[in-house]
């Protein structure tokens, strides 16, 4: 096995050596890059120092909310959207722009409606920009001008938005914004860093997966999926936490000591050291490493 890195108590320094343990990225895996702040080689936008949100329905005439799916709540006017993200507070929003002759629309709202009906601490709302000149004046403050279109919203700010995604997507999106209670740590600051790994050392220390991503990152929503059901089935051995680089300027401070370039980047830690790192989106080859990192032995 490779050297390992120190993790030191305090990260305001690092080394080249934190980079050097980097697991090659596997053939095909999906990479943001983070560094430098240019266009990257796909041509799309770069995400330092100001991330962007990545760009990639109902049945034919939405109906109105019933007791069949009531929890997508039907919106009307500026003033009944402006008040259910207020009410909201801090949980997660996801606003459906759409329209009745849409096609797409129609084919997306039933995975709207099941989301609804399976997460709970979500609210869902639907807004048809056809119905009225209140509903089109929504559309035009909002920006929209294609649908379906799918805005995420906490404490009534827009965190990510999608246009042109199937139901994978979208329910990849509502765990990766709305998890909030899971069985993954949530770190917002070094100092959360710090702590988790302080709370894991030792002997019996378990295997700490920090998961570092950003808000508007498709890869980084891809395996999302895959970290939650590992943090709820290697709970007796491996603690998993995620943290946005680009959620505050101590997560943007933190990523740059580390040598982080490109996410998602997992980092490993085990009794307050760095001993590797995986860098992509691919299930198989993340869990092959968690499975190593944890003394099983893996033959790729």
């Amino acid at each position: 096995m490779a050297s390992t890195a120190t993790f030191p108590s305090t990260l305001a320094t690092r080394s080249a050596a934190t980079a050097s343990l980097r697991s090659a990225v596997p053939t095909g895996a999906k990479i943001v890059r983070f560094l430098p702040a240019q266009i990257s080689r796909t041509g799309r936008a770069a995400v330092l120092p100001t991330p962007r949100a990545a760009v990639s329905g109902a049945e034919k005439a939405q109906p109105a909310p019933s007791s069949k799916h009531e929890r997508v709540v039907r919106v009307h006017s500026t003033q009944e959207f402006d008040d259910a993200l207020k009410a909201a507070k801090n949980r997660l929003v996801v606003v459906e722009f759409a329209a009745s002759d849409s096609e797409s629309s129609s084919q997306i709202y039933p995975t709207m409606v099941q989301l609804s009906r399976t997460c709970g601490d979500v609210d869902f709302l639907l807004v048809l920009g056809d119905e009225s000149e209140a509903t089109k004046e929504l559309f035009r403050r909002e920006g929209i001008t294609q649908v379906p279109h799918f805005n995420f919203y906490k404490g009534a700010q827009k965190v990510h938005e999608e246009e042109a995604i199937g139901p994978e997507r979208l329910a990849g999106d509502v765990l990766y914004y709305g998890d909030s209670h899971s069985a993954v740590v949530q770190l917002h600051s070094r100092e959360d860093v710090e702590a988790l790994i302080n709370q894991h050392r030792g002997d019996k220390g378990k295997l700490v997966v920090l998961d570092v991503g950003l808000k508007h990152c498709g890869p980084c929503v891809k395996v999302y999926p895959t970290v939650l059901k590992l943090s709820r089935s290697m709970v007796d051995n491996t603690v998993f936490a995620r943290m946005n680089g680009d959620e505050n300027d101590s997560c943007m401070e933190f990523l740059r000591d580390m040598k982080i370039v490109e996410v998602p980047t997992f980092v490993f830690i085990r009794d307050g050291q760095i001993v590797g790192r995986y860098v992509g989106s691919g299930k198989g080859e993340l869990i092959g490493e968690i499975l190593r990192y944890n003394g099983v032995r893996v033959t790729y």
